[in-house]
């Protein structure tokens, strides 16, 4: 009997430092700076709205059904969000938020295409382009008048992410299984070139300047660096492993990789093209981290307006971190829904 009140006595003691342990180590926000955080959640059906300067959740907005990616609006102050739907439901439309009162405004439906998936603001005001899985169409949507207003075939399938030339009417869209990018002209309405690459080609970014197009291609782990005047590649750059998103730093000096597999974001420097930095986000390291932690898996990049932080959603880990592009570390932790992916900032 004394023999067993020992070893129950032991165990609640494991338990209660396990769970103090766990309570101390967690990540915690920590800085302040300035803007509202979306964070859209997939499994959870919701977007997270986090406050930065005070470092509090202000709502989780349910989403009727699994969304994905987000862009916002400013000349109208409008957030909205791709209504992707899961394995076994297909979504066509896309939620508008209004940031003011954090409420659903309405719907925008997208006709015969469905899965919308990549989705950015337009430098003509009023509207986003968005690009879907199933259909594999380019959609300009109106914000202003709800109105879809033109769709482009891709000519290309599974048409995922997209980018916009700084300077010029051209929307870049990444096709994952045509292992290549369309080159599209929105004012012309016609893709003008497919960039061929190989299979599984995803994230995708271009430089400030317009110049240079980077492409992820998570099944080779690499990115291809692409000439804008010539559509030819450049150069490769080897990555972790599945690198699913990348995104340039404001000031262009880096360019900053999602490997999901590796659990790592791999920072370049956008000149030399040389990796410069590797950071580890916490879980991979042992079977108490992976517990503590949970295993990480970094998809969505996000970077701040001020250049000091790059905000990374950590899909399985339900939160999203935060990293000083001074020092290349993560500073901060913010804990969200459940499958965290898209993110947009409201400054």
């Amino acid at each position: 009997m004394r023999k067993l009140k020992v070893v129950i006595v032991a165990c609640a003691l494991f338990v209660l430092g396990f769970v103090v342990f766990y309570s101390v180590k967690q990540p915690t926000y920590s800085i302040k700076t300035e803007g509202i955080l979306y964070i859209v959640n997939k499994v959870s059906k919701s977007v997270t709205i986090f406050e930065l300067n005070e470092g509090q959740e202000i709502k989780e907005l349910p989403i009727a059904v699994e969304p994905h990616e987000a862009a916002f609006v400013k000349n109208l102050n409008r957030l909205v969000v791709t209504n992707y739907g899961s394995s076994n439901e297909n979504s066509n439309n896309l939620t508008v938020i209004n940031p003011k009162d954090n409420k659903v405004i309405h719907e925008i439906a997208l006709g015969k295409s469905s899965k919308p998936h990549g989705i950015i603001p337009l430098k003509a005001p009023n509207k986003v382009a968005v690009v879907t899985d199933i259909g594999n169409d380019l959609s300009i949507v109106n914000i202003a008048t709800g109105k879809l207003e033109k769709q482009i075939a891709t000519q290309q399938e599974f048409s995922h992410l997209l980018v916009e030339h700084p300077k010029k009417p051209l929307v870049y869209v990444s096709n994952i299984n045509s292992g290549s990018v369309s080159v599209i002209d929105i004012q012309l309405d016609s893709v003008v070139k497919v960039i061929p690459f190989s299979n599984k080609v995803e994230g995708i970014d271009i430089s400030a300047d317009g110049t240079e197009l980077w492409v992820t291609n998570i099944k080779e782990n690499l990115v291809y660096v692409v000439n804008t005047e010539t559509n030819k590649t450049l150069t490769t750059l080897s990555t972790g492993k599945e690198p699913l998103r990348l995104k340039f730093s404001n000031d262009d000096k880096y360019c900053l990789v999602s490997n999901a597999s590796d659990g790592t974001v791999s920072v370049y420097d956008s000149k030399s093209k040389k990796e410069i930095a590797t950071i580890h986000i916490p879980g991979k390291k042992n079977i108490l981290e992976k517990i503590l932690y949970h295993t990480p898996r970094p998809v969505g990049i996000l970077m701040h307006p001020n250049g000091q932080y790059a905000f990374v959603s950590n899909f399985t880990a339900g939160r999203v971190e935060v990293i000083d592009l001074n020092s290349f570390t993560i500073v901060s932790s913010i804990k969200v829904g459940q499958m965290p992916d898209g993110l947009a900032l409201i400054n």
